[in-house]
C-alpha cells in the first residue's frame, strides 16, 4: 500500500468514528460521559470490551511472543477465567449495590479519604503509563508505514494520534465508546481472521488446527521447573490476579460494565466476554505460530513486535492482508486508548477534584472538558518520554511487569477491605502502598539473582500480599467494620 492510500484509509475510518460520536453525544451531560445514563445493552459492552482488553499491544506483541515463549501465554489466559469469575460474582455486586460512578469511592466508605485518594492515584498512574505503552507501539507502526514517507517527525504522529481520540470522545465519553469499541473490535477480529487465512493459503496448509497442534511452538503448559517464570501455576494465578486488578479494580474496564442497565446484565456481559476472549487469544497465538514459521521459511528477519507488521505490510500476502492489518491495528489500539482517556478523565474528576461535591452543576461540564484536554497532553508527554527509554523487549511484557508494581497496592487494599472487617489508621495507608512496591522490587530482584527463582508476573501477587500485611500493621484495635 502506498502512504497516500493508508492516509485515506485512516481518514475514512475516523470519519466513521466521528459520525458515531455525533449520533451518540446529542444532549450529552456528565452522567452521559461517565455512565452512559446506565442504558448500554450488555451484549454491546461485552463485544466492545474484547477490543479494549486486547488492544494494539496484544494485536502485535502476542503473535511476536510465540517465537521465544511458545504458547505459554495461554496459561495466563486460562487464569483470566478465574479472575473474571471473581469480578462477576464478588466485585460487580458490590459496585452495583453502592451505585458507584468511580469504583474507588468504595475505598473512602471502607477506610477513609487517604485510602480513597491513594487508590485513585495508583489507578491514574497505572492507566496513564499502560495507555502510553499501547499508544507508543501503534504510533511507532504508523510512523514506519505512513508518516516517515511524508517526513513528519514522531512527536507530530503522537499528537495526531491523541487528537483524533480526543475529537470523538470529548463530548459523549463512555456512551460513545461503547458503540465505537463494538465497531473497532469487529475490525480487529476480521483482521486476524484474514491474516490467518492468507498465511495458511500461502504456506499451503491443509488443516490449521493440525498444523498448530503438531508444531513445536504450540507447547502450552509448562510444569517442569517451578522456579521459571513460565511455570504453569505461576502464570495461571498471575493471570487470575492480573484479570482482577486490570479489569475488576480498573476504572477503565469497570466503567463500561457500570453502564449496563442492571447487575444481571453486567454479569452476563462478563460471562460471554470471558468465553470469547479465551478463544480470541488462542487464535492470536495460532497466528504467532504461522507468522514465525512463515518468517523462517522465507528468510524474513523480523522478530517480537516487528514480526506481524513486517510480514503483513510487505505486500507478499496481498493487498487485502495489508489493508486489514492496518484496520485491525488502528481499531485495536484506539478501542483501548479511547476508553483509557475517558476513564482517566472520569477518575480525576470524581476522585481527585470531586467535581460533584466541589463545583456547581453549571461548572461541572466545563471542568470535565478541561481535565479531558489535560490528560490528552499528559498521554502525549508520557509517550514521548517512553520513546527514549523503552527496553528491548515485547511491549506486552513491559505492561504486565509495570502493572505488577502499580496495581499490587490496589489488590491489597480491596482484599483487605472485602475479606476482613478490620479498620485501619487511614493516614498511614499511602505510606504502606508506597513501601510495598519497593519491597516487592527488592525481593523479586534478590530472588532472581541469588535464589534462581523468577517471580515473573507473580510480582503482582507478592505486591498485593505485602500491601495486605502492611495494612495489618496499621489496623485500629477494637475498631471493626460492622457486619
Amino acid at each position: 500500500m502506498q502512504p497516500f492510500h493508508i492516509l485515506l484509509l485512516i481518514l475514512a475510518y475516523f470519519g466513521v468514528l466521528i459520525l458515531i460520536s455525533y449520533l451518540t453525544s446529542k444532549s450529552a451531560t456528565n452522567e452521559t460521559f461517565f455512565k452512559a445514563n446506565n442504558s448500554s445493552p450488555w451484549y454491546l459492552v461485552a463485544f466492545g470490551m474484547i477490543g479494549a482488553s486486547l488492544s494494539g499491544v496484544t494485536f502485535i506483541s502476542v503473535p511476536g511472543w510465540v517465537e521465544n515463549s511458545q504458547m505459554s501465554y495461554m496459561q495466563m489466559v486460562l487464569g483470566y477465567v478465574l479472575g473474571y469469575a471473581i469480578i462477576g460474582l464478588v466485585l460487580l455486586p458490590l459496585y452495583y449495590r453502592l451505585n458507584l460512578t468511580s469504583i474507588y469511592t468504595y475505598l473512602e466508605d471502607r477506610f477513609g479519604k487517604y485510602s480513597y485518594k491513594t487508590g485513585a492515584s495508583f489507578f491514574l498512574l497505572s492507566r496513564t503509563v499502560g495507555a502510553s505503552f499501547r499508544l507508543f507501539l501503534v504510533a511507532n507502526v504508523l510512523q514506519l508505514i505512513l508518516f516517515d514517507a511524508y517526513g513528519i517527525p514522531f512527536w507530530v504522529t503522537v499528537v495526531i494520534t491523541i487528537l483524533l481520540i480526543w475529537l470523538y470522545t470529548f463530548k459523549g465519553g463512555i456512551k460513545t465508546i461503547v458503540w465505537t469499541d463494538t465497531l473497532q473490535t469487529l475490525f480487529m477480529l476480521i483482521a486476524v481472521g484474514v491474516c490467518i487465512v492468507m498465511i495458511k493459503d500461502e504456506m499451503q496448509i491443509d488443516s490449521l488446527f493440525s498444523y498448530v497442534s503438531e508444531n513445536k511452538l504450540s507447547k502450552m503448559f509448562f510444569f517442569d521447573n517451578w522456579k521459571a517464570g513460565n511455570f504453569f501455576w505461576n502464570q495461571f494465578f498471575s493471570g487470575a490476579f492480573i484479570a482482577v486488578v486490570m479489569t475488576g479494580l480498573d476504572q477503565d474496564m469497570m466503567q463500561k460494565n457500570l453502564t449496563c442497565r442492571n447487575l444481571q446484565d453486567a454479569q452476563k456481559n462478563m460471562f460471554w466476554f470471558t468465553i470469547v476472549l479465551v478463544i480470541v487469544n488462542f487464535f492470536f497465538l495460532a497466528l504467532g505460530v504461522l507468522l514465525t514459521d512463515y518468517a523462517a521459511s522465507f528468510d524474513i528477519d523480523a522478530h517480537k513486535d516487528n514480526l506481524f507488521p513486517t510480514i503483513a505490510m510487505s505486500g507478499e500476502l496481498g493487498i487485502a492482508t495489508s489493508l486489514f492489518f492496518l484496520l485491525g491495528l488502528i481499531a485495536a489500539a484506539y478501542s483501548s486508548a479511547d476508553s483509557a482517556l475517558t476513564s482517566l478523565t472520569t477518575s480525576f474528576s470524581i476522585d481527585i477534584l470531586e467535581v460533584e461535591k466541589n463545583y456547581e452543576k453549571s461548572e461541572q461540564v466545563k471542568v470535565r472538558k478541561k481535565i479531558h484536554v489535560l490528560f490528552s497532553l499528559i498521554l502525549i508527554a508520557t509517550i514521548l518520554v517512553f520513546k527514549y527509554f523503552i527496553a528491548d523487549e515485547s511491549v506486552i511484557a513491559n505492561i504486565f511487569k509495570f502493572a505488577g508494581y502499580t496495581y499490587g497496592p490496589l489488590l491489597g487494599l480491596y482484599a483487605f477491605g472485602l475479606f476482613t472487617k478490620l479498620n485501619v489508621a487511614d493516614k498511614f495507608v499511602p505510606a504502606v502502598c508506597i513501601i510495598a512496591p519497593i519491597l516487592t522490587y527488592l525481593i523479586s530482584t534478590y530472588s532472581k539473582n541469588y535464589l534462581g527463582f523468577d517471580f515473573g508476573f507473580f510480582v503482582l501477587v507478592l505486591n498485593g500480599v505485602l500491601t495486605f500485611f502492611g495494612l495489618l500493621t496499621i489496623y485500629k484495635r477494637n475498631n471493626q467494620v460492622p457486619s
